[in-house]
């Protein structure tokens, strides 16, 4: 299994966040020691156009295959044309991967053991891919809507006790493992054949925002055990 770890250098929301400090260390290194050390993974590469990015990643242990091309690093670039550009890559130099998982380097909770039990559902044989998801930390069922003049409507009929509610899930962007031909052919579109593997809320932080990254220390390192 190739283990991509996109890494794209001009972040608008939050310049430089993939390299930025977080308790001592770079963003992008959590995710590359979690896949350095998960028995899953082959090769792990870090898909960038940034050249500091690269230098760093190199330092921490991760394949620099290629720089990514300028017209795949906008803002408007897919991420599907980022992988598949990256299994073309390889195969023009006679490599091909069956299997690949795409790992973002804003999650830094999720761990090498993470990656493996994710990899133990997606090689029982009936799944095209293997996403992790975590449980909405408040059951849908109480979403409401404002209109324009201010009033609330209730999308649909609110449980009346939270134990009650059915249980929902969404991507926590740790953890995307595919099958290369089904990911090629786009059978693995819309959720077909995919497994979700949960993950706690406590490893799902996503780091988006300056916000998150003062989260992200104090879970690291303010919080009492």
């Amino acid at each position: 299994m190739l283990a991509m770890i996109p890494a794209r250098g001009g972040s608008k929301g939050l310049p430089g966040k993939n390299i930025r400090p977080l308790n001592g260390k770079p963003l992008i290194a959590y995710t590359i020691e979690a896949a350095l050390g998960s028995s899953s993974i082959s090769k792990t590469i870090v898909d960038t156009d940034s050249m500091e990015i690269a230098k760093i990643a190199e330092y921490y242990g991760a394949g620099i295959p290629y720089l990514r091309p300028a017209k795949l690093a906008t803002d408007t670039a897919s991420s599907r044309d980022v992988c598949l550009h990256s299994l073309e890559w390889f195969e023009k130099r006679g490599i091909s991967w069956k299997e690949f998982v795409i790992l973002q380097p804003t999650s830094p909770f999720r761990g090498a053991c993470h990656i493996d039990e994710a990899a133990n559902l997606f090689y029982d044989g009936t799944v095209y891919s293997v996403i992790s998801v975590t449980e909405y930390s408040h059951p849908i069922q109480w979403a409401v809507q404002m209109r324009e003049d201010g009033m609330l409507t209730n999308l649909q009929p609110m449980p009346t006790q939270r134990q009650t509610a059915e249980k929902y899930f969404h991507p926590n962007g740790a953890i995307y493992m595919f099958k290369t031909e089904a990911y090629k052919t786009k059978q693995s579109k819309n959720f077909e054949k995919t497994k979700g593997y949960v993950m706690s809320s406590e490893f799902s932080l996503d780091i988006d925002t300056p916000a998150d990254f003062q989260y992200a220390e104090w879970l690291m390192t303010d919080r009492k055990p």
